[in-house]
């Protein structure tokens, strides 16, 4: 943190910032950084463990406790996400706190691996409604006060993981629904003055300890901020529907979804015009992850050979 004559000249100076999952990790260090750059903090945080039980309001409490002693503004709300209640409360907190509302930042979730045919319905729900509904009740609350004001900024986290995942089905889908709800809410709320914008974070965190295969390389928490708070600020106001990968020192754009190629049959298709100009025609693309599961299949073989009996 800054002293104020500092503060006053940081890139959010005036505005009003609402971080779900505030507490601890990355979310923690968005509310920090947030506020160090001038920003009045409304710090979410619901307390829960990776697995999202024990909640508790003392995490989000600490943070806001530290913003305070550093002369920034923050106030906490411990509160789920995941209904709709929530989500407004956190919203209406900002209002009524500090007057307006300039951006939200969605950071909030939980972590339930499982192999997708061992995955119970317990498991799939909790996770998609931390991450995905969580975001939505969040965004629908903030956007019905930026219509109104005439600007906003959106921010929602996703993951590398929306492109496919191994044994993290329920948190892939997720993190999918995030891009996707991000792209609408680019959409929708353009002619609004409201941006909406997806961070896909790559940190050492608590939720990236499970990871099943490494990382060439790994940032920390803080790396983050600086590309969210410009995304926060001014300057970014015609920046909307991206998504980037924030990785220590690399920031990533990721493509638009779009199509890629086109066969047309013009009197219809059957299975067997399919087949037979599928390779040459139709074809695939390749899912990049398909190469890292096939090393670590592979590193699994090797490893099992190796401490056989037989050997």
């Amino acid at each position: 943190m800054t002293d104020d004559s500092t503060r006053q000249t940081g890139m959010l100076q005036g505005k009003v910032v609402a971080i779900t999952g505030a507490g601890s990790g990355i979310g923690r260090a968005l509310a920090l950084q947030c506020a160090r750059h001038g920003a009045a903090v409304v710090v979410n945080d619901y307390g829960v463990s990776i697995d999202g039980s024990d909640p508790s309001s003392e995490v989000a409490d600490e943070v806001v406790r530290e913003i305070r002693e550093a002369g920034g503004r923050a106030v906490s709300v411990a509160d789920t996400v995941v209904e709709m209640e929530g989500g407004q409360r956190i919203i209406q907190t900002a209002v009524e706190e500090f007057g307006h509302l300039d951006g939200v930042i969605c950071v909030a979730g939980i972590l339930r691996e499982r192999m997708l045919f061992n995955m119970t319905e317990a498991e799939w729900d909790g996770v998609v409604d931390t991450h995905l509904k969580g975001t939505f009740t969040v965004f629908r609350a903030a956007t019905a006060v930026m219509r109104k004001q005439g600007f906003g900024r959106l921010i929602g986290f996703t993951s590398g993981a929306f492109a496919g995942s191994i044994g993290q089905a329920n948190y892939s889908a997720a993190k999918g629904g995030v891009v996707s709800l991000v792209r609408s809410a680019a959409l929708g709320m353009h002619k609004y003055g409201v941006t909406a914008n997806a961070i896909a974070p790559v940190a050492q965190t608590r939720m990236s300890e499970g990871i099943p295969f490494d990382i060439a390389e790994i940032g920390t928490a803080e790396d983050i901020a600086p590309m969210v708070i410009y995304l926060l600020s001014d300057a970014a106001q015609d920046v909307t529907g991206q998504v980037y990968t924030v990785n220590g020192p690399n920031i990533a754009l990721w493509a638009q979804p779009r199509e890629i190629r086109t066969a047309r049959a013009a009197e219809g298709w059957t299975p067997e015009s399919v087949a037979e100009r599928f390779d040459a025609e139709i074809g695939q693309d390749r899912m990049p992850m398909l190469d890292k599961v096939e090393e670590i299949a592979e590193a699994a073989a090797r490893a099992k050979a190796a401490t056989s009996p037989s050997n």
